[in-house]
This record gives structure tokens, sequence and C-alpha cells, in this order.
């Protein structure tokens, strides 16, 4: 019984703990992507180095932007990367794109970060998201993805699954309060 209890109370304290794990971006505070002394009017700087090894598949040219800046924690250290939670550019959805074809995806301009189709466009990384997995559409835990990606593929979903909510962003502190 002694045992019994002790497990319970190793249990209800790591649930706390547990609940955190729904991101790794809780963990972080502004300054874990942000650098704050060396920021000039108008610029985000942001505090983790750019990835500048990574190379794009369609274009052969290293990733700029915010893609960057992404793939400096979200890549493996071979390819310039941090290794945390490192993606695959070659198996994953397209992102540093400036040319979508109109045939297969119709993207919605408030996506687009400078005309370009960025990791940002479907993920916001801030801590403030609720969604599974950062994206900027609710999917109920992942559940309910078809909502997602109706946002840009509308033609290929359900018509009832199709997403006609605003999309989640805390990108743009101008629009705070208005």
């Amino acid at each position: 019984m002694k045992y019994l209890g002790s497990m319970l109370f190793v249990t209800l304290l790591a649930l706390p703990t547990g609940a955190m794990a729904a991101g790794a971006h809780e963990d972080l505070a502004c300054v874990g992507c942000h650098g704050i002394h060396t920021a000039k009017a108008g610029e985000v700087i942001f505090a983790v180095a750019p990835n500048s090894l990574d190379v794009n598949p369609r274009t052969q040219k290293i990733y700029s932007g915010v893609t960057a800046l992404c793939l400096g924690c979200h890549q493996s250290s071979d390819k310039g990367g941090d290794d945390i939670l490192p993606i695959a550019g070659h198996m994953s959805h397209p992102f540093n794109i400036t040319e979508i074809n109109p045939k297969v995806a119709a993207v919605p301009t408030s996506l687009l970060r400078e005309g370009s189709f960025e990791c940002v466009s479907c993920h916001d990384p801030h801590p403030s998201n609720p969604n599974y997995r950062y994206l900027r559409v609710d999917t109920e835990g992942g559940s309910s993805m078809s909502r997602f990606c109706s946002v840009c593929h509308s033609a290929k979903a359900d018509p009832k699954n199709v997403n006609k909510e605003p999309l989640f962003s805390s990108m743009d502190q101008r629009k705070a309060g208005n």
C-alpha cells in the first residue's frame, strides 16, 4: 500500500511536466529565439543562427529567410541544424518556395511571407498557439487534419471539412489590440 501511495504521489508530480510537454516552444522564453539587445527599428532579430548549410532540393540554393531560422534548430547537425526534431525537406510539404502551382494549391496571400511560402505559413511557433504542432488551424489534436489541409487544398477536401475559420496568428504585433 505504501508503494502505491508513493507511485500515486510521483505520478501527480509528473502531470504538470507532462502537460508542458505538449510542445517544445513552451519552454522557451522570447530570447530563446529573439535577440533583445541587437534589435534595430523595424527589424526582428533572432538569437538562433539561421541555418547556412541546408540546401533546398527544389532550388539547389541554401534556405533563406524565416525558414533558415526554423532550420537552425529543426534540422540535423550534418545539415547545419541543432538536431531538434529535424525535418526531412525531401519528404515533407514544400517550404521556402515563391512559385506555387495553382493546380496543386490555392494558398491564401495571408499565409505568404514576403511572397514566399515558409514554415510559418503553416506553423505559428509562439507558445500562445494552442494548436497541435503549432499549426495555424485547430485540428482537434491532429484528428481533423483535413480542416488544416483544406485551407490551401479545398478542391481535394470533403466540403464539410473545408476550413472557413480565421487562421491563428501571433506574428504581427501591429494587429494586437485592434
